[in-house]
């Protein structure tokens, strides 16, 4: 473990000096990155004026409901970034490469492929926001809710990088599976940052059962806000994060394990 942690610190050295060759354009990229998902916040806190609520969640409950999006996912990218781009490790030789070296090949791409850019402006935003909405909630913030609350945020890690687990293994058969993202995360990404119970029955399946963003957020946020429209669910679901992040991902790590018995070069 030692070891792995070591590694771990060599490559983030490595990674963050490669990227700052190009300082300027690091950093722009992290503010870029930054206001980029920013002007979604705006834009939803501005129609907010003129509507009040949304399903009767109001502006400050709405924001700690996305401020778990972006927490979640900019702690993914810092650990995960080469399972959402592993498609083109495929496509490009690099996996091979990974394949010769003598450490387990997951562990080559949880350690190697952080980007801290995005990490950077995913993860200040979603702090901001977690800070600007957690004491106007009505939260009681003891150290059991606080607990709670880094349970479900590596809860939400695992279940998105179970998803991209399971994006990369099929990778492996298909190569390229840039669709299959597109319209299974980040389609379903855009639903998840909004209360599950605005949608219908099968977007709600999808989110829950399917592509499990549900206990990525909404049903956590329940746990603190315990909003009116809870009561269409299942109460235990609340609870359920941790559970759904451990299965998932153990599933997850099976089915890759499985299809490495199938990995052929691209011949790059």
């Amino acid at each position: 473990m030692k070891d792995t942690i070591s590694l771990f610190f060599a490559y983030a050295k490595l990674g963050l000096k490669t990227r700052f060759q190009y300082k300027v354009d690091t950093i722009v990229t992290s503010f870029a990155v930054f206001f980029r998902e920013s002007a979604g916040i705006i834009a939803m806190y501005l129609a907010l004026l003129k509507f009040d609520t949304i399903n009767n969640w109001n502006i400050d409950e709405l924001i700690f409901l996305f401020s778990l999006i972006f927490i979640t996912y900019g702690i993914f990218i810092v650990f995960f970034m080469a399972l959402r781009d592993f498609s083109d490790w495929i496509k490009h030789g690099d996996f091979d490469r990974v394949m010769l070296r003598p450490r387990g090949l997951l562990t080559q791409l949880l350690l190697c492929g952080a980007d801290w850019m995005a990490a950077f402006g995913h993860g200040t935003l979603g702090v901001l926001l977690f800070l600007f909405s957690a004491n106007r909630v009505g939260i009681e913030w003891n150290f059991a809710t606080a607990l709670y609350y880094i349970v479900i945020v590596i809860s939400g890690v695992l279940i998105q990088g179970a998803i991209f687990l399971i994006f990369s293994s099929i990778s492996i058969y298909v190569v390229e599976t840039q669709s299959l993202k597109e319209l299974f995360y980040w389609n379903m990404r855009k639903f998840a940052i909004y209360p599950l119970s605005i949608y219908n029955k099968f977007i709600q399946s999808i989110l829950i059962f399917v592509i499990p963003f549900a206990f990525v957020n909404y049903f956590p946020a329940q746990f603190f806000l315990r909003k009116d429209d809870m009561s269409a669910y299942p109460e235990f679901f609340m609870y359920l994060s941790p559970i759904v992040g451990t299965v998932l991902y153990v599933i997850a790590y099976a089915f890759w394990k499985f299809s490495l018995r199938y990995y052929k070069s691209t011949g790059n």
